[in-house]
């Protein structure tokens, strides 16, 4: 605990109490925990009306402040939304519950028995923009892997995250569990977040999930462990070798499915040799679907005559994460070269390959250093649901721990337990008041 811990404060008292519930979860079977999510499930059906009022006044006011379309969209919850989340819960419940695997283990020629197994992370926070179904993620994934967690989302949501930590509270609270397993931080201010950053020793780690500023914020401030995730600058790269068809199909499917989301596609890369055969298809798709096209000289040129809206593209076009009905694309003479393309200019998060060639997708796949690589196939995949995961806590553009849609093993460590029968380690006998290594 830092010195500037030594008396409570609004986050720092839930910190202490998320840390005493997660000694307390730690050690329950599967069972009890299951039984717990079960019941979330249950109350936020049972509770949507109660949740989607609250989430209608945050809306309002976010519509009212003249807050982006794309952002009021990942705000907004409705009914249908609320059972899709319960059925995330669900699927949660049916996951294997990692706590307590055995990542390796052996006994040693001395008889002495070593393993490695899963152990919870303990206190887990989550800092994260206007998304409050990521309020319901974020515990469904923390409870079945044994840690409690503390949710700060933004303040345009605070209602709405209000109204689902209560209904999640009281849910786990009739399962028999701590309610501080699952906790929200108070406050809306800065200071609330920047204290949540300071809390080491009570937070165990942080896990930033939004835009590039507030993860920068996080990984830059925080005193506090972080896992960090990314930003999601995703390219689809059509080869030489190619299936038209398929490679308009996931075009389209990249980009405009869904556009206010970090797997969408934000660059469309495409070999000169195809350029001429794929362009006027993929832009008349494109321009049908209502997306605007940011161009280099050879996209603009072929998209002379069409209803395609094509702009030039700027060097911020190749490094800006649109969430919106926008794309930049490019001509590139080579596979090569779209991969020095993607290596400059991606985020690490998902790229995407369309191609007939066996060769061009294991080049592409050993080349490029993102989360995920994807051949033949959409960007939109790269989430943990999709994955089987259930649901995700985030994806980690980082290296270190866990890499991509985090599931419930990215939300453990390990320790190491090792088992004798009397061993003592051999060598010198050490003398008083001695060490020995």
């Amino acid at each position: 605990m830092t010195s500037d811990q030594t008396t409570d404060s609004p986050v720092l008292a839930v910190a202490r109490r998320a840390r005493e519930a997660a000694a307390a979860l730690a050690p329950l079977p599967r069972s009890v925990k299951d039984a717990a999510l079960l019941a979330i499930a249950d109350a936020l059906l049972a509770r949507a009306g109660e949740i989607t009022a609250a989430n209608a006044e945050d809306v309002a006011k976010a519509r009212a402040a003249g807050t982006a379309e794309s952002v009021i969209d990942r705000l907004t919850l409705t009914d249908e939304q609320i059972a899709a989340i319960a059925a995330d819960v669900r699927s949660v419940v049916g996951l294997p519950d990692p706590v307590g695997e055995v990542i390796r283990g052996c006994t040693l020629p001395n008889g002495l028995d070593v393993r490695q197994i899963r152990v919870p992370l303990g206190v887990v926070g989550i800092i994260y923009e206007a998304r409050p179904n990521v309020t319901v993620d974020a515990a469904a994934l923390c409870l079945k892997s044994g840690n409690a967690v503390l949710l700060r989302g933004s303040a345009s949501a605070y209602r709405s995250n209000t109204a689902l930590v209560g209904v999640l509270r009281d849910a786990v609270a009739g399962a028999g569990l701590p309610a501080d397993v699952i906790q929200l931080v108070p406050g809306e201010s800065r200071e609330s977040v920047q204290e949540l950053m300071r809390a080491r020793g009570l937070v165990d780690v942080l896990i930033p999930r939004g835009g590039a500023s507030l993860i920068k914020t996080v990984v830059e401030g925080s005193t506090v462990p972080v896992i960090e995730t990314g930003t999601g600058n995703c390219h689809v790269y059509v080869d030489a070798d190619t299936d038209l068809a398929m490679a308009v199909g996931i075009l389209l499917n990249s980009k405009a499915q869904r556009v206010s989301v970090c797997n969408t596609a934000e660059t469309l890369l495409v070999h000169q040799d195809v350029a001429d055969a794929f362009l006027p298809l993929a832009l008349a798709a494109l321009a049908e679907a209502g997306v605007t096209v940011h161009g280099d000289d050879a996209v603009l040129k072929a998209a002379e005559g069409s209803a395609a809206t094509v702009l030039p593209a700027t060097e911020e076009d190749w490094e800006t994460e649109y969430l919106s009905y926008d794309i930049a694309a490019a001509v590139v003479p080579s596979l090569d070269a779209a991969v020095a393309h993607i290596r400059r200019w991606s985020s690490g998060h998902t790229e995407a390959i369309v191609t007939t060639s066996q060769a061009a997708a294991r080049r592409f796949t050993q080349l490029v250093d993102s989360t995920t690589v994807a051949v033949n196939a959409s960007t939109r995949f790269t989430d943990g649901s999709e994955f089987g995961f259930g649901a995700e806590i985030g994806i980690s553009t980082q290296k270190l721990h866990a890499r991509g849609p985090m599931g419930l093993p990215e939300l453990t460590s390990t320790k190491y337990i090792v088992t004798g029968d009397g061993h003592v380690r051999g060598g010198a006998t050490p003398t008083v008041g001695g060490t020995n290594g």
